[in-house]
């Protein structure tokens, strides 16, 4: 009976320790810290790089495909010299323009209108995380195919190949530009089909006022080409098939690509701020 008695009391302890609960004093539990922006930013552009990678390489190839025939049709009405570097520099920032502006703009008018927005509201990432990153991987795809058609360009038009290494600035200043510019337009948007057709109203234009030769534009046309962030990228491109490069100006034009990439991006962020709390 004694050690009955004794072993009773610890049964009864263990039992009351598993069911016991914490005194309720009424503050809630604290929230898990947000997450800083370059981790977000690196897992946003992961997870929006493996998502868009089998729906958008079809595109990419439409683009591409797209550019290199118009070069290809070009070709009958242009030899060479400064109009050649147009068409090979516009076609090629036009591969760019199609998926970063067009695309982009696209999926952001969608994703606010499906309440998409709502999902990245309650991550604890930074919202500028969010459209840095999708601006990022959709640049990514326009890589191989403005590479391709930069390189098909210069082989059709017999420009010279040295100085392609400006590819690797321009691509991504451009898209920055872009990716920004279609992101603002696709949250701003109030319907996705006015995002889709702001996105192709942007595409059209940088088709029509980066690959035809700045020389043969009406005076208000050319100052509507100087409005357009493409510009910049298409001209630093044409100014590297010069024998000799002016590379101050070159600079100046991609650094106005950045430029216009800060602010293009800075005012999707808060379009996106504006749009997740509505």
């Amino acid at each position: 009976m004694s050690a009955v008695s004794e072993a009773a009391p610890g049964k009864v302890r263990a039992r009351g320790a598993v069911r016991a609960r914490p005194p309720h004093d009424g503050a809630a539990a604290p929230l898990a810290p947000r997450a800083r922006l370059l981790p977000a930013l690196s897992a946003v552009y992961r997870a929006q790089l493996s998502r868009a990678r089998v729906a958008r390489i079809p595109l990419l190839f439409v683009a591409t495909f797209q550019s290199v025939g118009i070069m290809i049709l070009m070709r009958g009405v242009v030899d060479g010299g400064d109009e050649a570097r147009a068409v090979v520099a516009g076609s090629s920032v036009l591969v760019v323009a199609f998926v970063a502006l067009n695309l982009l703009a696209q999926y952001f008018g969608q994703l606010r209108a499906s309440g998409g927005l709502d999902h990245y509201a309650t991550l604890p990432v930074p919202p500028a995380a969010v459209v840095l990153g999708a601006a990022a991987a959709y640049a990514s795809f326009t890589v191989p195919g403005t590479a391709v058609t930069a390189v098909v360009g210069s082989l059709l038009f017999k420009l010279p190949l040295a100085h392609l290494w400006v590819l690797a600035a321009v691509i991504p200043l451009s898209g920055a530009a872009l990716s920004g510019l279609g992101a603002a337009l696709g949250l701003l948007a109030p319907r996705p089909e006015l995002a889709t057709l702001c996105g192709q109203l942007g595409m059209s234009a940088a088709l029509l006022l980066g690959v035809l030769p700045a020389a043969h534009l009406p005076e208000p046309v050319v100052w509507a080409r100087d409005l357009l962030p493409s510009t910049y990228g298409v001209e630093a491109l044409a100014r590297s098939f010069d024998a000799r490069p002016d590379w101050l100006l070159t600079a100046a034009d991609l650094g106005v690509c950045a430029a216009v990439g800060v602010v293009s991006l800075a005012v999707a962020t808060w379009a996106f701020r504006r749009a997740a709390v509505r």
